[in-house]
């Protein structure tokens, strides 16, 4: 009941509309009621008694009846519809909107094909009902209780015989309703799974084929499409197996009008007429109680996707401004852990204690082995994720303090997954900057080391990108993404492993433009390769979540800890080697067999 009472809220945010749908509905299921009275005086009044006049009084008053019934009829089902839509688009516009808004802890949880299918088919199912089921399912409600009224005025003791059946009837459709809701509720979630299974499956497409899984990808996808249909078999047969009970329920009372209500035209007591208008009351309920099973199937499937779109909605997000936020008009870009502690949402801790200190303009580098918290550090500057303990300062100010976007305003970040929208080049690179010009687009992706080869494409700048940037190598596509990045013209910039699809050369030449345009702002160097940071102004060595070392490279190379002995799995020997064939004659070093045989 409380997601039927949302639903009606969405609905009743239009109240004109409403009213005009609603009351075009009334119009109609009042002349229903009268057109079987009318015919009752036409068989009574006019053919047994021969009166003529009221054969034609009689027929253009229904002639008049059909029409205002048809242009009655005609807005029942455009602002049905209307409302249909209308509340469908609304519900589409929050969920989507509200997903913008909810954190990364909840995406970490989510399935994007679940998402989508909450977006897409439980939008679809909720549409279906709020407009035009709801509006048949109350036009039934008031048709059986206004038959039920006309025929008790007309001969309470023949009604009482004709609806004897209805308390069966309601029981039905009301135990009908409860069981459908939680089938319908458990088929909805099974089709989110096949959209989660699909959406998986198409965009690793190029793994699957690469490992020859295609038989086990289908064996997956067939599995749970079978679920599906056995579900959704299951749904009908409940719903066929009652729709045909109360079909017969109707008959019944049909049956039972024509025994008892035929004795009593034989007895004098009753008219034909008034016999025929029973019949054709029950009639009228024939087609209205074949609708009532479909109309509460589709309320049942309505409710069940309802209670999964406001189970989005009603998921807070667990970063917001705090009510005293401030706003970071200028940043200089300092910035400070204080004794930072983070666990994601299984509680399991990822970072222990972790202090230093950035002063603005500098290079930092953050290394560690996989899995170390290097991306989880640099997470919670733009503030991704609230610390567990301890706190994130940048120019002094607690993050938590800050107004989310004049924040992230400020940094710029080229992650691991270089992301491409399916737009152009142009429009990829502006991303964060709408507004950039023609020069400022060209300069960052020049920057960048992009230029040449976005030149190179069939439309230049204009060249739309396939999903994902699928079409670009992955190299391309991470200078793009540090274009779109130094566009922004943070003073906070994050380079999380992003120089790690690129060639020798290409790396070399954005490292070049990088460090002319990483001065003057706080540079936090993500790196796997000991070479992305040996140049750095200091740098952060982290292992299982805590901060181990830190210092320039020179430094923690003398510290024999665990950068030295990185550097001499990467970096030892290459040197080595460069000095040899310089001619120059290596130093003996007394952590020569540190790490290695």
């Amino acid at each position: 009941m409380g997601t039927l009472r949302r639903l009606l809220q969405a609905i009743f945010a239009y109240p004109r509309q409403l009213a005009l749908a609603y009351g075009a509905m009334l119009t109609v299921t009042a002349l229903n009621l009268l057109v079987p009275w009318i015919v009752r005086d036409v068989i009574d009044r006019g053919l047994l008694a021969g009166e003529t006049r009221v054969l034609l009084m009689s027929a253009l008053f229904i002639l008049g009846i059909a029409v205002v019934r048809s242009a009655a009829g005609y807005a029942m089902m455009f602002y049905g519809q209307w409302l249909s839509f209308r509340v469908a688009y609304d519900l589409r516009r929050r969920l989507y909107e509200h997903l913008q808004r909810l954190s990364f802890d909840f995406f970490d949880r989510a399935q994007t094909g679940d998402l989508m299918s909450r977006l897409t088919g439980d939008v679809e199912q909720t549409q279906r009902f709020t407009g035009t089921g709801l509006l048949q399912l109350i036009n039934v409600a008031i048709l059986l209780i206004g038959i039920v009224v006309v025929l008790v005025r007309a001969n309470a003791t023949l009604a009482l015989v004709a609806l004897a059946p209805l308390p069966v009837l309601v029981g039905i459709t009301v135990r009908l309703g409860a069981r459908l809701r939680g089938m319908s509720h458990a088929v909805q979630e099974r089709l989110g799974r096949i959209s989660s299974v699909m959406q998986e499956s198409l965009t690793g497409i190029r793994v699957v084929k690469a490992f020859a899984r295609e038989p086990y990808e289908l064996q997956k996808f067939r599995e749970q499409n079978e679920q599906f249909y056995r579900q959704r078999v299951a749904l009908v047969n409940t719903w066929a197996n009652n729709f045909s009970f109360m079909s017969f329920l109707i008959a019944l009372s049909i049956g039972l009008v024509l025994l008892f209500g035929g004795r009593q035209v034989l007895a004098g007591t009753m008219t034909v007429g008034t016999l025929f208008a029973f019949i054709s009351y029950l009639s009228q309920l024939n087609a209205p109680v074949r609708q009532l099973g479909f109309l509460v199937a589709r309320a049942a499937d309505a409710t069940a996707s309802a209670e999964r779109i406001f189970e989005v909605l009603d998921t807070a997000p667990t970063i917001e401004d705090a009510p005293d936020a401030r706003e970071l008009s200028t940043m200089r870009g300092e910035v400070v852990f204080e004794h930072v502690s983070f666990a994601y949402h299984d509680g399991v801790p990822v970072l222990h204690d972790v202090s230093f200190r950035v002063p603005p303009g500098r290079v930092v580098g953050v290394v560690g082995p996989t899995g170390s918290g290097k991306s989880t550090v640099v997470s919670l500057i733009p503030r991704f994720y609230d610390v567990s303990a301890g706190r994130v300062l940048v120019d002094g100010y607690d993050v938590r303090q800050l107004k989310l976007a004049s924040l992230r305003r400020h940094i710029g970040m080229v992650l691991q997954d270089s992301f491409l929208f399916s737009t152009t080049v142009r429009e990829n690179i502006a991303f964060g900057r709408p507004d950039a010009s023609e020069e400022e687009i060209i300069a960052a992706a020049k920057a960048a080391a992009a230029h040449d080869f976005i030149m190179e494409l069939p439309h230049g700048y204009e060249t739309v990108l396939g999903e994902r940037g699928v079409t670009l190598s992955g190299g391309q596509r991470q200078r793009i993404a540090i274009a779109r990045a130094l566009l922004q013209d943070p003073r906070i910039l994050i380079l999380d492993d992003s120089l790690s699809a690129v060639d020798t050369e290409t790396e070399h030449a954005i490292r070049q433009a990088l460090n002319r345009l990483m001065e003057g702002r706080t540079t936090f160097i993500i790196a796997q390769r000991l070479l992305a940071v040996q140049h750095a102004d200091f740098i952060l060595v982290f292992d299982e979540g805590r901060l181990v070392e830190q210092g320039t490279h020179a430094e923690l190379l003398a510290k024999q800890g665990l950068y030295a002995h990185m550097y001499d799995l990467q970096l030892r020997a290459q040197e080595e080697y460069a000095a040899l064939s310089r001619g120059d004659t290596p130093k003996h070093d007394p952590r020569d067999s540190f790490g290695r045989n």
